[in-house]
């Protein structure tokens, strides 16, 4: 029994301060709604510093309504067993001028959510993003206004649209959202309102408004009487909650090294990694119900009882031990002191080292070694590092290091040691993956590791001692093709215009020889001019794989899911959510516009609906013929008008909402080598 009583002792430093408890006097209670700890209604009556847990309670309304202190969602359920909470969240919409059939935005109201730094996250599994209305477009963006989302809607006769099934075509469509998602900002898009040669595909049937919310996929149910709203109403939205930051640790396995913060206070409850982003959330043990967030929370039968008594005498025990080492305790209860200490400084690292290996097989670190041994006599310098090599080179992930931020990730500059000399690349940290990803992440990393063209950055090797494995890049010294066409406000030189239809070429044959020459086939999936980058030569390097796919055998059956950006997206996808290699095609037009004109891919504060989109504004710029009015003054001198006009065409094609329409790579990348050579003459002549 002594032992065991040092054993508390020991563990004593272990257990969270009594404050951590709800003060007596707290109310459990707002309307119909139960508040039970770590939340708390009032300062003090909850876990931490807030960060989502202290909630406010507005007695003046009927019934009382019960809100997220500093976030203002309104809650209206909280569960301790599945760690989720229940908000409202109103209804983003635009509704649109039908009589005039200018298709002008009469009205547009916007509601987002933001949840960063809470303990809430958006639930994957349980909420999802729907939009109703036609012929719209419906999106979300995060914080960072990169791309998460989203889906197309289109119209057919209302006796086509059938409850409840929210397909694409019945003039509602819904998507369903990743892991990790903290931020949700909503855009409604008219999509082909003001585009009339589509004629009956998008048109027929179309409605006032439009709209786009995240809502409880199973309190949904689309019915008719959605279809033709015109007014606000708010929805249900399921998140999920964990014990997240601020000193709480990012899992079971890493709270303890500040066990202070621990949150699992009930002797009958368990720790458990969150499903959904770092954290943890606490639960009874079997046979036992209650909290498990406060001291003797979980209750069962009579041996419940009896292990909570002998728990209760052992805290007696140890306290006295306690006093006793305050007036000075024995050489040999402190050596078995340290003797535990070290102990436990072993298992956890045992624990560590297990964790990065589970890792390490998670994502196919075997089948890599297994094929380590080829790809090097075959001339390929492909190497698997481990975590400590990567935290060296970045200096532990310091922040003077970033060179860039995403929606996936981000990407560090980094430093490798070798015999030749040290060496700088490019090290990205993605945030969050599927596990369909991480079951294909080695088979992608095979094919790609062998990419060898002087147009493509060149991918060097990865790290899979972590749960979303880490790539490391060649380093291309001067940035993207974004900074190069719209300036970065750090004095950047602008392109030449002589210059642009070359590096759209280089990026061009990159893509090319990535759908045609690689096998499987290579979807990149996220083409944008931040995705391009510029060696010192100027020479163009397509980037970030980080997004890219392995082309399915059957491309027409399998579905796959990207996150890509804003602007330059091909419409197609989001109604059939199937990647093809025209997807591609229609981004790049995207990013040769972006060339030509000097314009930005996507401007949300655009003064008209059309103006967001510089591909929707530049089809209807050549319907009026208006297409040389927005080219840079610059480039259109240089190139001529002919070349311009020729350049526009094959925009055009590119950008067509039928993929089958569009060309491929190789005919882009030849048609713009044909451009760059008539350009030329043009400027001998």
């Amino acid at each position: 029994m002594a032992m065991f009583a040092v054993l508390l002792l020991l563990a004593a430093p272990l257990l969270p301060p009594a404050a951590a408890q709800r003060p007596p006097g707290c109310r459990r209670q707002c309307g119909n709604v139960t508040v039970p700890y770590p939340f708390g209604i009032g300062a003090r009556c909850h876990r931490g510093e807030g960060r989502g847990f202290r909630l406010e309670c507005d007695d003046t309304r009927h019934p009382p309504r019960l809100t997220v202190a500093g976030y203002g969602h309104e809650v209206v359920a909280i569960s301790l067993a599945s760690a989720e909470a229940t908000v409202l969240l109103n209804a983003s919409r635009a509704c649109y001028d039908r009589t005039s059939g200018s298709g002008r935005v009469l009205d547009r109201r916007e509601y987002p959510m933001a949840l960063n730094g809470s303990a809430f996250l958006f639930s994957s599994m349980k909420s999802k993003f729907v939009a109703i209305g036609c012929p719209d477009l419906a999106y979300f963006v995060d914080d960072g206004g990169y791309y998460v989302t989203g889906c197309m809607s289109v119209c057919r006769p209302s006796e086509s649209a059938l409850p409840g099934s929210c397909r694409g075509g019945d003039g509602c469509c819904q998507s369903n959202i990743p892991l990790g998602l903290a931020s949700y900002r909503p855009h409604v898009r008219s999509f082909g309102r003001r585009q009339q040669q589509q004629g009956g595909t998008f048109l027929a049937n179309s409605t006032g408004c439009a709209y786009a919310f995240m809502v409880d996929a199973w309190w949904f149910w689309y019915a008719g009487s959605h279809f033709n709203r015109t007014g606000d109403f708010a929805v249900p939205v399921v998140l999920d909650w964990a014990i997240r930051g601020a000193g709480a640790g990012d899992s079971c396995a890493t709270v303890r090294e500040n066990a202070t913060a621990y949150a699992c206070r009930s002797a009958q409850s368990v720790c458990l990694d969150s499903t959904n982003g770092p954290g943890y959330v606490c639960n009874c043990t079997s046979g036992y119900e209650g909290n498990p967030y406060v001291l003797g929370g979980c209750n069962g039968d009579e041996l419940a009882a009896m292990i909570a008594h002998t728990y209760a005498a052992g805290d007696e025990l140890a306290a006295m031990i306690a006093h006793s080492y305050a007036a000075g305790v024995s050489i040999g209860v402190f050596m078995v002191i340290l003797a535990c200490f070290w102990a436990h400084l072993s298992l956890q690292k045992r624990r560590i080292l297990r964790a990065k290996q589970r890792f390490f097989e998670q994502n196919g670190g075997l089948l890599l070694q297994q094929h380590l041994g080829s790809l090097a006599s075959s001339g390929v310098a492909f190497k698997i590092f481990s975590e400590e090599e990567i935290k060296k080179a970045t200096g532990n992930f310091d922040e003077a290091r970033v060179l860039g931020r995403g929606g996936n990730g981000v990407v560090y500059r980094g430093v490798l040691p070798g015999a030749g000399g040290s060496t700088t690349v490019a090290i990205k940290r993605s945030r969050v993956a599927d596990e369909k990803q991480l079951k294909e992440f080695s088979k992608e990393m095979l094919i790609l590791s062998q990419i060898n063209h002087r147009n493509v950055v060149k991918l060097l090797g990865c790290c899979l001692e972590v749960e979303v494995p880490m790539l490391v890049y060649e380093y291309v010294p001067n940035g993207s093709l974004h900074r190069y066409i719209h300036g970065d406000g750090k004095g950047q030189a602008p392109l030449p215009p002589g210059e642009r239809l070359r590096v759209a070429a280089e990026s061009a044959h990159a893509l090319a020889y990535m759908h045609s020459s690689a096998s499987p086939p290579i979807l990149h999936g996220d083409v944008k001019s931040a995705n391009i980058l510029l060696d010192g030569e100027l020479t163009a390097k397509v980037s970030d794989f980080g997004a890219s796919r392995l082309a399915p055998a059957d491309e027409a059956q399998v579905a796959t899911l990207v996150q890509g950006t804003c602007g330059y997206l091909d419409p197609e996808y989001l109604l059939t959510c199937q990647l093809t290699c025209k997807s591609d095609v229609y981004s790049f037009a995207v990013v040769l516009l972006e060339l030509l004109t000097g314009r930005k891919a996507f401007c949300p504060d655009g003064p008209e609906e059309d103006d967001t989109s510089l591909a929707f504004s530049f089809v209807t710029a050549v319907q009026g013929r208006r297409h040389r009015e927005i080219m840079d003054g610059n480039v259109r001198e240089e190139l001529g008008d002919e070349v311009i006009d020729d350049a526009a065409e094959l925009v055009i094609r590119c950008l067509s909402l039928t993929g089958d329409e569009r060309p491929t790579m190789k005919e882009v990348a030849d048609k713009i080598e044909r451009l760059r050579n008539c350009a030329c003459t043009n400027a001998t002549v």
